[in-house]
């Protein structure tokens, strides 16, 4: 059995989205588990303030924009150069867009807009990442969905869209890479109280998203996210491709129009 320290120790990831949220969460996890790690966000102030939190030699910032070829292609070749290889591609960056649900008060520039962050930015992520773990024969990447790419009518088109699409590009590349060594994974959370998520939907504070949640008792919160790229970026998950790991409490087998069940608090 692995030693819980030092479950990605030696290995390099690389984080979009990586200065708040789930990103930065998963950051610290995986800097806490012996990986060196790599955060690429446009939030500068905040990337930089991590990696000073962690240990020097074990973390770095880069600029990225995942919408720009460009950022992520320096993103992975900065990763590669310090760190001499790439071994966990975590697709995080994500944005939630105008909190429209009519389709006809949706603009084209607005839906474009979340497919280019939450689908391009993923596509170019995994294309970098398999340009330099193809020739090792190795790695993983983790993309985070949501539980709106596995249902309808919880979130506006183009983020449901989007993570929709985030599923079914994860399950191409996994059948792709596969051969190669390279597992693909998603990681699907409910809502949590991330600063995008709170800023969406007005909440003061986060734990009201519980009255959304149908497993009670507990509420879901970034490192539990985390907690799941760690499993999909260890040794642990050697075996595991092509999974959409839904963390969301029971909530999307459920149709609560419709329950046989007796609810009760």
């Amino acid at each position: 059995m692995l030693n819980s320290f030092t479950r990605l120790e030696g290995k390099v990831a690389l984080i979009t989205g990586g200065a708040s949220g789930i990103g930065e969460a998963t950051a610290r996890l995986f800097s806490e588990h012996g990986a060196q790690v790599v955060i690429a966000d446009i939030q500068d102030d905040k990337g930089h303030s991590i990696c000073k939190e962690l240990q020097k030699s074990s973390s770095s910032y880069v600029r990225c924009d995942v919408t720009k070829e460009e950022d992520i292609e320096n993103a992975v070749n900065t990763t590669v150069f310090k760190y001499g290889k790439l071994d966990i591609m975590f697709n995080n960056a994500g944005i939630s867009g105008v909190n429209k649900t009519k389709i006809l008060e949706n603009k084209l520039s607005e839906f474009e807009d979340v497919i280019k962050v939450n689908l391009t930015g993923v596509f170019l992520g995994t294309k970098h990442a398999a340009r330099v773990m193809i020739p090792a024969r190795r790695g993983s990447i983790i993309n985070t969905a949501s539980v709106g790419g596995s249902i309808g009518g919880c979130a506006p088109h183009a983020y449901t869209s989007s993570k929709h699409a985030v599923v079914g590009l994860m399950r191409n590349t996994a059948i792709e890479l596969g051969p190669f060594g390279i597992r693909v994974n998603c990681v699907s959370p409910y809502f949590l109280a991330t600063p995008m998520v709170t800023n969406f939907f007005k909440l003061d504070d986060g734990g009201a998203l519980d009255i959304f949640s149908n497993l009670k008792g507990t509420n879901l919160v970034p490192k539990d996210v985390a907690e799941a790229a760690l499993y999909l970026g260890s040794d642990e998950s050697k075996y595991v491709s092509g999974l959409n790991l839904v963390i969301d409490g029971g909530v999307s087998v459920a149709n609560n129009g419709f329950c046989v069940f007796e609810q009760s608090v």
